[in-house]
């Protein structure tokens, strides 16, 4: 049995995409597939990929007829999947050398289900922004704490033994992740947060997950739509989000 299943939906990533696939394939950890759905993409990144496959048998690519969106694409992957453990990364996220090594036998040590890490903010040319995310976080989240969002648990941190807990994640078109997890400690499970900085964040200027007023609205979605909060309930996790989103470090 493959160990890690790497789990990444693509689209239009062709200025990143080798880049993503480097930090992949630099890893001291080397028992990974690199399972990853092209949602339809309309530039090269097929081509990029389609070569990047024929030199490594580790990396499986499938395509999607139509563009579906990242929910339903990283469902794609996961259900193409092998690993014990699923790790995601996106499409223009980097992950240090050890990153799978450090925190793969982190888990095991502990017998942990779930776990994250700190991650830098880095800029669209790769430059650190003098930022880590996730740093000053709780140790153990719970569904309460996310709900709060006492930590952003970034979507390339997190890494799932999917042998005990079954992954599917909602479609919609953003925050797909961060309803994904709620879903998991909803269950009574408890994320356990690697104390080291492992993934670097990229800001990508046109990037869906960047509108500030579109993230607002989808929190809120999330806690109406998708979690069933009621109306005081849904305000004031909205609140702690609104203002953890100001001053988060």
């Amino acid at each position: 049995m493959i160990k890690v299943s790497i789990i990444t939906a693509v689209y239009n990533a062709e200025k990143f995409i080798c880049d993503t696939y480097r930090s992949l394939e630099a890893q001291t950890f080397t028992d990974w597939e690199w399972v990853v759905t092209n949602d339809f993409s309309t530039d090269s990144t097929e081509k990029i990929l389609s070569d990047i496959a024929a030199k490594d048998k580790r990396v499986k690519v499938f395509k999607n007829s139509t563009n579906q969106g990242a929910g339903y694409s990283r469902n794609r992957s996961i259900s193409e999947s092998q690993g014990k453990f699923i790790a995601f990364i996106d499409s223009d996220d980097l992950w240090d050398r050890a990153k799978l090594c450090r925190q793969i036998d982190f888990m095991e040590a502990n017998d942990i289900l779930i776990s994250f890490t700190s991650y830098r903010v880095i800029s669209e040319d790769g430059v650190f922004l003098g930022k880590v995310v996730d740093r000053n976080s709780p140790k153990k989240i719970t569904y309460q704490d996310l709900l709060a969002k006492k930590a952003t648990v970034g979507c390339s941190t997190v890494i799932i033994d999917q042998t005990k807990i079954s992954v599917s994640m909602p479609l919609l078109r953003t925050g797909q992740d961060y309803a994904t997890w709620l879903s998991i400690l909803k269950r009574g499970n408890v994320a356990l947060k690697f104390e080291e900085t492992l993934a670097s964040y990229r800001i990508v200027s046109n990037s869906i997950s960047r509108n500030k007023f579109k993230k607002a609205g989808r929190q809120w979605q999330i806690y109406r739509s998708i979690e069933k909060l009621n109306f005081y309930s849904s305000a004031y996790y909205f609140i702690n989000y609104a203002f953890r989103a100001i001053f988060r470090n």
